[in-house]
């Protein structure tokens, strides 16, 4: 058994104040959070889940000694979100363990849920019984505890139950202690926050993919409908990735620290990097033999390195003997009054209706038939377009190149025939894992890109890059992932070392953020997830890599 670390914490029945939503609130010294957030919970949609305490997440188990500001979440929240995803994974394993004798291994997001893999061959019929169990665990209302236990002692723990993905890893923690989760008998580790209860875990769908695979779906802060759908192509670019890892024998932030402590990580960059670039090398060969494209069409979320793949997209295809030539889609924006306005009424850019589509056809038409087309500039001073530029036409051996946030709306090329286009959905997917249970979220990635990007070509402070991670993820969700199934092929512009780089740019931006800062709980949770990687220097990293979009140097930054 684990021994508890004594918690030393203690006081009398002296009263605190609590302040929430500006008013204040007097309780006794101690109380939980639990408690406390009975009085708030006709204010929410769903049941409490999480509290902050001055800035800090806390479990709502956590006792409060001293006058303190709280804010709640529910799982409508992304931060409740994530609690509950956490609470749902640990008792589905316990779940899983129990019914069917199988560990589950945690991978990656697919379409609205997460797809997991397991160590035993199941049927539908099996994920009813997990469900049944899921179901009858949350009935029960078990207490989910949360422990300080030895660094030392858990890693002991873990090895002899045979679990060396959650024993590596602490291996890497330079932390005395660690705090583990405890269910009936069951002691895990989980980087965030889990709920007080196994009550909360009430919503949740689980679809078989195959007789070693399931996705499980749940509520999300996006949608509160517990359907999957199946991307194939996106499926077959995660797995592609992570079948290739495993043949390296990289499936976890585990082995990428053991190869950095080796001192062979520049031979593992190299590696990355030339299996990426033959993706790349493939996508422009298909090209150049289908003699009927004429455009090819790129999109995918923020962050993925759009810029840098279409710009190393372009010199393999001149290398092929084509010759290709870029087009804005931001040209073809509607006169700023004629704008749509969003819900804020603010100008809406990013909805397809801010573009003059009837145009862009045309104009995509003429190129085709071999026509010179005047193509406008939009001046965004003005907030119309001009024409200002040399006209613009197609030879037999040139190819137009289009990336933008529609590229994959049909609508966007409506008139323009199919035979003509190829298009290209591009994203960073991420398949390595802290450990078993613990996904590293494609998102993070991402946000990470961004916060440096941002700081380095623009002067953002890594505040202002969190507070508008939030629009720019509604936005890829109306108007990228919605089209992802359109591509003619899905780019993986992940690399499996890149978040040991990220480390070295990112964490100096992240502490800049003060604990006053609304954005601070979020650079911690992101500073956390990177004190379990070790640094990377970038000294090896080729000039033309993906990854040098964000931390600089890059040979196309001309």
């Amino acid at each position: 058994m684990l021994k508890l670390k004594e918690n030393k914490e203690g006081g009398n029945m002296l009263s605190i104040t609590i302040k929430y939503n500006g008013e204040k609130y007097t309780y006794p010294k101690g109380t939980s959070l639990l408690e406390i957030s009975k009085d708030f919970q006709s204010e929410f949609k769903e049941k409490i889940i999480v509290g902050m305490v001055d800035g800090t997440i806390c479990d709502l188990s956590y006792n409060v000694f001293n006058n303190s500001e709280v804010v709640f979440y529910d799982r409508t929240s992304s931060i409740g979100n994530k609690v509950y995803e956490s609470g749902l994974l640990f008792v589905l394993s316990i779940a899983f363990k129990e019914v069917l004798g199988s560990k589950i291994i945690v991978k990656y997001s697919l379409d609205t849920g997460i797809f997991i893999k397991t160590e035993k061959l199941i049927s539908s019929d099996d994920l009813d019984v997990v469900k049944n169990k899921v179901k009858e665990i949350s009935e029960a209302n078990y207490p989910i505890d949360k422990l300080l236990i030895n660094r030392k002692e858990a890693i002991s723990y873990y090895e002899k139950l045979g679990e060396s993905d959650k024993s590596e890893l602490l291996k890497y923690n330079t932390n005395t202690n660690v705090n583990l989760y405890k269910l009936n008998n069951t002691y895990d580790y989980f980087f965030g926050n889990l709920p007080v209860s196994t009550s909360y875990i009430d919503d949740f769908k689980l679809t078989l993919i195959d007789r070693n695979s399931f996705v499980v779906t749940y509520p999300n802060i996006y949608t509160n409908k517990l359907v999957y759908k199946h991307h194939e192509k996106l499926f077959n670019a995660f797995k592609s990735y992570s079948d290739w890892c495993g043949i390296l024998n990289i499936n976890s932030i585990c082995d990428l620290n053991r190869i950095i402590s080796e001192g062979n990580i520049d031979d593992y960059i190299l590696l990355a990097e030339s299996y990426q670039n033959q993706g790349l090398y493939e996508i422009a060969k298909n090209i150049y033999f289908d003699k009927n494209i004429k455009i090819v069409l790129i999109s995918g979320p923020s962050s993925s390195g759009k810029t840098t793949f279409s710009k190393k997209l372009q010199l393999l295809l001149r290398g092929c003997g084509l010759n290709p030539k870029t087009l804005s889609i931001d040209n073809y924006f509607v006169d700023r009054d004629k704008t749509p306005l969003d819900e804020e009424g603010n100008y809406d850019y990013e909805c397809i209706e801010a573009l003059k589509l009837d145009q862009f056809n045309r104009d995509l038409n003429k190129l085709l038939a071999g026509e010179k087309v005047k193509i406008p500039t939009y001046n965004f001073i003005l907030g119309k377009g001009e024409y200002i530029d040399e006209p613009m036409e197609l030879g037999n051996n040139e190819i137009l190149i289009i990336e933008g946030l529609h590229a994959l709306n049909n609508e966007l090329t409506a008139l323009i025939p199919k035979r003509y286009k190829f298009k290209i959905y591009l994203s960073p997917l991420v398949t390595m894992n802290l450990d078993n249970h613990n996904r590293i979220k494609t998102t993070d990635v991402r946000i990470l890109r961004r916060i440096i990007r941002d700081n380095r070509t623009r002067g953002y402070d890594c505040s202002a890059s969190l507070e508008s991670w939030h629009r720019v993820r509604k936005g890829e969700e109306k108007n990228v992932f919605p089209f992802q199934d359109e591509a003619d092929v899905i780019f993986n512009s992940t690399l499996f070392y890149e978040l040991g780089v990220l480390k070295t740019y990112a964490e100096p931006l992240l502490f800049k953020v003060g604990e006053t800062d609304k954005n601070y709980k979020e650079a911690v949770r992101l500073l956390n997830l990177l004190k379990n990687v070790l640094t990377i220097p970038s000294d090896s990293i080729p000039k033309d890599s993906i990854i040098r979009e964000f931390i600089g140097n890059s040979y196309f930054e001309k």
